[in-house]
């Protein structure tokens, strides 16, 4: 059986297998990697020891593990199993390496957060794409609560200098639903005097708060605002991290405009806060069977089946785009293949992910054939339901777009060549794997 995908003569570059004529069988998602960043800090700072199983081993997560292990944390790692002894925010050492948060803007913020209360000097960098990405939203914060953090232009970019000591809890009115500005700050607060709250204009990810309450932490939670008071201890606790929702993404959107085609996905987590990519396919007509709901760590998990679809365009827009900002590259995808327009808006955070997701998709999936322009805050896309065209695509070093582009060589009709197809390996190091796997089983 031919392969998914080839090396072309350039190392960097992947010859996508295309014109597929059916993905059928049953894939188990790998970890999320939200969920996984996190059981490995709170792991960290509780007391006593944490199991996680199922975690995503994924550049991005093994960087957080890297940062920890370099603050005296002792991490054992075997496969997807690993076994974390808590230091206690008592228990961190200084490090004499500097740490490399590497591509993962989750380990940068959230980390800043945490290690502002903790007494002792950090120095924080990542990688180029890291280095353009704003953490004046959450730097300023957790200035207004004593922390003493320097970098660039202010604090607003990599590297960061972390002097930690003590803090003091806010009332922190937040101008943008983001998990990891409002988790940093709720990691500051558990080392702060006092309580501290944050409010968001739309609801982002709650993972941080689920799984403070694993690990004993109580927390106050009314509409837009949660809220903790400082001091509280950690417990060591056992994790079983659900499968990426963002990462099953690409499967579900493969199963909806890959002809012919029905993709069992297993265990994958259907937190509310996550889940905009269901009620998307749903709303443009998907056939979607969710099966075997059931909660784990206080997260939901299910079993999703997706068939091909005949689809719709729609308007996606106000509060539900937190809910599927990292979704919105294989979203536009799928929007090509559905009758009718799609409307993309209220989304300018895609500025400023991994790459300027607007301009990055647009570019993209125009090389492939299709009609899609670029908005001040999202995009347009003018569905067809027919092949794309084959060509030269590029990644741009961004996990998401990588993946979207090797779905999208599903339906071309000649080749496709994708360039630095290793950013992949960022959040689902198997994904070519489970492609090739779906061809193989029809």
């Amino acid at each position: 059986m031919e392969k998914m995908f080839s090396r072309g003569g350039n190392m960097d570059s992947l010859k996508l297998r295309t014109n597929i004529n059916g993905l059928n069988g049953s894939i188990d998602i790998p970890g999320d990697k939200s969920i996984s960043h996190r059981s490995i800090m709170l792991g960290a700072i509780a007391q006593g020891k944490t199991i996680v199983d199922n975690f995503l081993l994924g550049d991005d997560c093994l960087r957080t593990i890297s940062c920890f292990e370099k603050l005296g944390v002792n991490i054992r790692l075997d496969k997807d199993h690993v076994e974390i002894e808590g230091a206690g925010f008592d228990g961190l050492r200084e490090s004499f390496e500097v740490l490399d948060t590497g591509n993962s803007g989750t380990t940068t913020r959230l980390m800043v957060g945490l290690l502002s209360g903790v007494p002792i000097h950090t120095c924080m960098i990542g990688d180029e794409s890291i280095a353009k990405r704003p953490m004046k939203r959450v730097t300023e914060p957790l200035r207004q609560m004593g922390a003493k953090i320097d970098g660039r232009e202010d604090g607003n970019f990599t590297p960061l200098a972390i002097r930690g000591g003590s803090l003091q809890g806010i009332d922190y009115v937040s101008p943008v639903a983001s998990a990891q500005v409002k988790s940093s700050i709720l990691l500051a607060g558990l080392h702060a005097q006092g309580t501290t709250s944050v409010t968001e204009p739309h609801k982002s990810r709650d993972h941080t708060e689920r799984m403070l309450r694993a690990f004993g932490c109580e927390l106050e939670e009314d509409g837009l605002t949660v809220k903790l008071k400082g001091g509280q201890k950690l417990s060591g606790t056992n994790i079983l991290v659900p499968g990426d929702i963002s990462s099953a993404a690409f499967f579900l959107v493969a199963g909806a405009i890959v002809p012919n085609s029905r993709i069992i996905l297993k265990n994958v987590g259907m937190n509310p806060t996550r889940t905009g990519i269901i009620d998307v396919l749903l709303q443009m007509g998907a056939r979607l069977e969710i099966e075997n709901e059931r909660i784990k760590n206080n997260e939901p998990i299910a079993d999703l089946i997706i068939h091909t679809s005949e689809l719709t365009g729609i308007e996606i827009g106000g509060d539900i785009i937190p809910r599927l900002i990292d979704e919105i590259p294989v979203i536009a995808l799928l929007a090509s293949q559905a009758q009718g327009k799609t409307v993309i808006k209220d989304a300018a955070e895609l500025k400023v992910k991994e790459t300027n997701r607007i301009d990055t998709v647009v570019g993209e999936l125009s090389q492939l054939g299709v009609v899609i322009e670029p908005t001040d805050d999202g995009m347009i896309i003018y569905g067809e339901k027919k092949q794309l065209t084959g060509g030269k695509v590029d990644s741009h070093g961004d996990h998401r777009i990588g993946m979207m582009l090797a779905i999208a060589a599903c339906i071309a009709d000649s080749e496709v060549t994708l360039t630095d197809s290793e950013s992949i390996s960022v959040s689902y190091p198997n994904f070519f794997e489970h492609l090739d796997l779906l061809i193989e089983e029809k």
